[in-house]
Parts: C-alpha cells; structure tokens; sequence
C-alpha cells in the first residue's frame, strides 16, 4: 500500500505575526511546528504500515524551505520519503490555490491512501483536505477517529459527529482527513533521527518541475479568490470595571443594568 500524508508546517501560535501589506502570515523566523491534526496523520499511516505488509509512508508538504524540519520530523517517527512543494509562486496561497497545488503534485506520486490533518491551527478551515479530494476526484471521509483495513481491501472508518460517530467502509483510493484528539502521535526515536537526517533526502519540487501539471491561475496569492480585506493579531482586552463592597443581590442587580446598558438583554 502507498500513504502518503500531507502536512503543514504552522507557527507557533503565540508567535505570529502578519504581513500588514498581504494580510499574510510572515513564517520566516517564526518558531514552528507540525500542525497537531497532521501529526496524528502521521501516526494513522505508521500503524496502518505497522499492520500492512509492503506499506509506503511518504510525506508531502507545501511551504517554504524551513519546512523541511517537519519532513525530517516525519522522518524521523518512521516515514519513508518526504517531498516539500517549494517555489515563491506558491506563496500567499489561499485554502482553493493550496489544494490545487497539492493536488498537482499528488498525480506525481503512486498512492492507495491519502491522509491529511482535520485542519490547521494557522487557520481552522477544515477544506483543504476535501478539496484535495475533489480535484483528485477521490471519495473522502472527513473527522475520521479510528482506520482500519478490512480484509476485502475497504477501509473501516469511524467518523466523528457531534455526539455519537458514523461507521463508514470505503474502498481504495480515497482520502481521509484525522483528528489530533483520536490519535496520540509517537515520538522520534534516536535511530530514526539519526537516519532522517544522514541516510534520508528530502525531494524538492519548485514551480518549474510542476508545471505541467499545475494550473497557474490556481497557484498563489493571484491564483487565490478568497480577498482578506485586513488582518490583525489579537488585542488585549481593556480594563474592565471593579465594583467593591456589593452583597450578592446589589452585586446581581449590577450586573443586570450593565447588561441592559449595553443592549445585551431588554
């Protein structure tokens, strides 16, 4: 079987900062790590090699040349091969320019499986994933919390919804996204950092190699419809009101008239 899992190196979310001129994230010289839906990505494809015979993890990523860290990474838990989409051209992209350009890269790859996080925390859309899906016109399943292959080849996934979960079969190839929740990512251990970093290369795939397959009106930030008008980090809240020596009725009554003040209730 070949996996192959798409991740996303993200910011340190207590770190970003934006570009005031693109509305974009600035990622260089931000601490960062891989995306927590992604990581658990990760751990769905090692076990399902662990319990499948002649299983290849391969590791895609789209995103500057730091995100090779992450590939290592992967690398490192146990996966096989790691490949970084990397051009300027693809920068800036958009939910619809990024899977568009994953996608293009995928028809490069063999593959039976492919995984992707849930969402990113840089930016909790949750529609990447299926709409690598679409392109490829592959069936999906999203919010999967447990995979497993049947032994007439489907895959058995339990899909989270709201309070209780689906139980879904699909047949192969298809693509799954994950949740970080249902699965607890392994560590690296020391013999795969070592190999990740001494016997392992990462493939790099710039615009030029890719376009035959990519579509320049879908690639970044001009190939992206989605317009941000401004972006902003977030703002410290503004000192609020201390209202001392209240019994707990005076306290109540209080509170109802600021709430009334404000038009919150009539």
């Amino acid at each position: 079987m070949n996996i192959i899992v798409c991740i996303k190196q993200v910011p340190d979310t207590t770190e970003v900062k934006l570009d005031p001129k693109t509305n974009t994230l600035i990622r260089e010289g931000v601490p960062s790590i891989i995306n927590p839906d992604d990581r658990a990505g990760i751990e769905v494809a090692l076990r399902l090699k662990e319990s499948v015979p002649d299983t290849t993890v391969t590791v895609l990523s789209m995103g500057p040349q730091q995100a090779e860290r992450a590939l290592r990474e992967a690398l490192a838990m146990g996966c096989d091969h790691g490949v970084l989409v990397c051009d300027r051209a693809f920068g800036g992209s958009d939910t619809w320019a990024t899977s568009s350009t994953i996608a293009s890269a995928l028809k490069m790859l063999p593959y039976d499986l492919i995984i992707t996080g849930r969402q990113a925390i840089d930016g909790d859309t949750a529609q990447v994933g299926p709409q690598i899906a679409e392109h490829l016109d592959l069936p999906h399943v999203s919010y999967a919390e447990s995979v497993s292959l049947l032994e007439d080849g489907r895959l058995e996934i339990w899909r989270q919804f709201e309070d209780r979960y689906h139980i879904l079969h699909v047949k192969l190839p298809c693509l799954i996204t994950v949740l970080s929740e249902a699965f607890e990512p392994r560590y690296m251990s020391v013999g795969g950092i070592v190999t990740a970093y001494d016997d392992k290369e990462i493939t790099v795939w710039n615009y030029d190699f890719l376009k035959d397959v990519v579509d320049p009106d879908n690639t970044g930030l001009k190939g992206s419809p989605t317009k941000v008008r401004r972006s902003f980090t977030k703002q410290a809240k503004g000192k609020g009101t201390l209202m001392k020596d209240l019994d707990s009725r005076a306290a109540v009554e209080a509170i109802m008239e600021t709430l009334k003040a404000k038009h919150i209730i009539n």
